[in-house]
């Protein structure tokens, strides 16, 4: 079973178009293997400026693809209408244009967790802390020392490891933070295991996209943080839930 991975997106579509026209290209399927499954982490909407585009390609995506989405922390705030960072006026005005749209019904019936094959796929984190908003799982955050913050709860490696074993999961997908990160729990202890991108060349010249993989055994169990898809090198992540791997479109 293929399974791709995105989160935040933060509507740029141009990011999700150009993670899609990827997933199509004989690099990647040769790389790869085909698509049983797209998992977006949340966080579609807020700061960029194309909220509509945005929503119109996941739809477009959901009809070619099986389609799992989690509630993001900004998915969240905009539909509670809470003031969140990071949004300017272009897209503050973009996203109010979005309000009674139908493609808003997207986050109707949408989940803040979902699991397979042991792997737990979150925005934040894995805990069960309540309801109040900088404690729910869309919100929380990984970090090397736990305790409430004004940006959402900080849980460790630790504790999410813990979390999972308590309910029979051996792996977590995130995202929320933008930034990639992978620990694995060994015999040896916890660790954070290095993420090493190395180019997947083409084989024909005239291949569009460049890609770049750091590929991860899921061999012990093992906390995998996915970098935003957005900007000029959006990030995303495939598993066939034996092996994880980071990927980056490249702008070279």
């Amino acid at each position: 079973m293929g399974v791709v991975i995105f989160t935040d997106v933060h509507a740029d579509s141009i990011a999700i178009s150009s993670l899609a026209s990827c997933i199509h290209t004989p690099l990647f399927r040769q790389s790869f293997g085909k698509v049983d499954l797209m998992v977006n982490l949340g966080d579609l909407i807020q700061r960029g400026d194309r909220p509509q585009e945005t929503l119109e390609m996941i739809h477009t995506l959901s009809q070619e693809y099986r389609f799992v989405s989690v509630l993001g922390n900004h998915d969240h705030a905009f539909l509670n209408r809470l003031l969140v960072s990071g949004s300017d006026a272009a897209s503050t005005y973009r996203h109010e244009q979005m309000r009674g749209s139908p493609l808003l019904s997207l986050f109707d019936t949408m989940p803040v967790e979902w699991s397979d094959r042991g792997m737990l796929f979150v925005h934040g984190g894995p805990l069960d802390l309540g309801n109040q908003m900088l404690r729910l799982k869309c919100w929380q955050r990984l970090s090397s020392k736990s305790g409430d913050s004004f940006t959402g709860y900080n849980y460790t490696a630790a504790m999410a490891f813990e979390a999972l074993a308590a309910r029979g999961l051996t792996h977590m997908c995130c995202g929320h933070q933008h930034k990639n990160i992978c620990c694995r729990k060994t015999p040896d202890g916890i660790v954070q295991n290095p993420i090493e991108f190395g180019p997947i060349t083409a084989k024909k010249r005239e291949e569009e996209h460049h890609i770049e993989v750091a590929s991860i055994p899921l061999d012990v169990p093992t906390l995998l943080r996915v970098g935003g898809c957005h900007g000029d090198e959006p990030e995303f992540a495939y598993t066939d839930f034996y092996t994880f791997s980071f990927i980056r479109i490249s702008s070279r």
